[in-house]
């Protein structure tokens, strides 16, 4: 992550505005139930927010950095270093996998279909996948300079989602075209 991208996402603006507009959206109507895992935390604005909720929360992190600030940060919920297209977990761990503004650092499209494809498979049946995740935009591409930066489209997120075997898949675009959130069942 480059410099200025890191201090983003450390910010306390990007914390309210994760904790306050992203995970509510993605989360809306749906019942995680109480064994909750997070791909790719990052900085924690999300799994501040996502450790209110109760239940156990796990985070996968790719980070040792990050990772480590987050179990200094949030030390009661467990921290894994992994990656989110290769998860460490048993099949139907979790009641929920979440994953907030991270996909676009997942290095490929291929790569974002297993990450599908196991959050799928470390939930138990009637879990819920949910996340967000940035609009590509020529702006975004710049400011992701010297990072991955794989996006997703939002208009073609359904398919890839039901092709790692979801089912009640929701995409929602937000205003201004900025962001979307999604969310989707394992059945």
């Amino acid at each position: 992550m480059n410099d200025g991208h890191a201090r983003l996402c450390s910010s306390r603006r990007w914390a309210e505005f994760i904790a306050g507009e992203v995970v509510p959206s993605a989360l809306d109507g749906r019942d995680v139930g109480h064994r909750l895992l997070e791909i790719g935390p990052g900085y924690g604005a999300s799994t501040a927010r996502l450790a209110v909720l109760g239940g156990q929360l796990t985070a996968v992190e790719i980070d040792p950095g990050l990772a480590a600030r987050l179990r200094r940060r949030l030390p009661d919920i467990a921290v894994v270093e992994g990656r989110g297209e290769d998860l460490p977990f048993p099949d139907g761990t979790f009641t929920a996998v979440l994953s907030f503004t991270m996909l676009h650092h997942v290095h490929s499209a291929p790569d974002q279909d297993a990450l599908f494809r196991h959050a799928r498979r470390v939930l138990r049946s009637g879990g819920v996948f949910a996340g967000s995740d940035s609009i590509a935009s020529s702006g975004l591409r710049e400011f992701h300079h010297d990072d991955i930066y794989t996006p997703v489209d939002p208009h073609g997120l359904r398919d890839r989602l039901t092709a790692a075997g979801f089912t009640d898949i929701r995409v929602d675009i937000q205003p201004e075209d900025e962001w979307f959130s999604f969310s989707a069942v394992r059945a």
